[in-house]
Parts: structure tokens; sequence; C-alpha cells
């Protein structure tokens, strides 16, 4: 009897799920993960290394790491890796010059073994700017329909309204049971 409790106390009990927040520079990380603390707009200011936040939903306990997204620092992304069960990608949806460079970043992350198991959500940012792409454009885009390994979820959002933010939320959390299986 204790053996079964603990095999479903493994299940849903109240472990923390990581996440890693990735994306390029002035994507819009930062104020995502303050929407989700906080649900409210926090000024920013480029992140130099990483924040940390606990954020919970539902009675899950998500531990989510905002990564610093300039040049420089994407080099170090892989030292977050370890134990992800999340990748939040964030794009800034009116960027369409560095769409590229997401791409390489997206495709590099999922390459990488500490990786292999994580699902990843991305939230197609600033959807409240004119001329932004949409979804299914930066879908399109990345390949995302070519990722068969990895969970995927693509999001359209507005960091700044919170719009979209909870829709993401609650498409990792339904993850969570699945993961749990699989395994």
């Amino acid at each position: 009897m204790g053996l079964i409790f603990a095999k479903l106390w493994s299940l849903f009990g109240n472990q923390e799920h990581k996440v890693i927040i990735v994306g390029l520079d002035n994507a819009g990380k930062t104020t995502i993960l303050y929407q989700f603390l906080m649900n409210e707009v926090v000024h920013t200011s480029p992140t130099i290394g990483s924040n940390v936040e606990e954020i919970v939903v539902k009675n899950t306990h998500f531990l989510m790491w905002d990564i610093g997204g300039q040049e420089s620092l994407r080099s170090s992304w892989n030292t977050y890796y370890s134990n992800t069960e999340f990748i939040i990608l964030v794009v800034d949806s009116i960027d369409r010059e560095r769409l590229s460079i997401t791409k390489e970043e997206l495709y590099r992350m999922l390459a990488h073994e500490d990786l292999r198991k994580a699902a990843v959500l991305i939230f197609a940012n600033k959807q409240d700017m004119k001329g932004c792409m949409t979804a299914a454009e930066i879908s399109a885009y990345l390949t995302l329909s070519s990722i068969k390994d990895h969970p995927w979820h693509i999001q359209s959002c507005c960091a700044l309204t919170g719009e979209g933010l909870c829709q993401g939320l609650e498409w990792m959390t339904s993850r969570i049971g699945m993961s749990k299986f699989r395994r």
C-alpha cells in the first residue's frame, strides 16, 4: 500500500518543474516572467545572466529561469539545461530580420542531450504591434511541424497586457501528467 501511495505522490505530488525561458534579446522574456509572477508589467533592463522565480499554477510549481538573450550570452544557455522539463521560447513577432537566428537557436537546443525530454512552448510575443507576424507565420518559418521528438505548442501573446500567457501555462500544466506516464 505504501508503494502505491509513493508512486501516486511522485505522479501528482508537490514537486517543482524546471522551466527555462529563452529567446533573443528584447523578445520579452523578463516581462513575461514578471507577468506570471505579479500579473503586472515591471520596468526591465537587459538580463545579464538570469532571473529565477517560482510560479504556482493550480498547485503546480514551476521554477522558471529567465536567461539573458544577448548574442554574447547565448553560448552559456546550455549551462541551464540540466533537468529542464519545459522550454519557453519567446519570439519577438515584429523582428523578422532575426527570426533565422531564433530558428538556429531553437534547433541547437532541441539537439542537446539534456533537453531530449523537454516540451517546448513558443510564445509569439508582441501581437499588439502593427505589422507583426502571426503565430501561424512564425510556426511555418520555424518549421515547427517538423519537430517530432518534443511536444510543442505555439501561443500568440502580448507580454504587456498578459493576453495569451495563461493559455500557454495551461498547455504546460496539461503536459505534466502526460510526461510522467511517458517515462
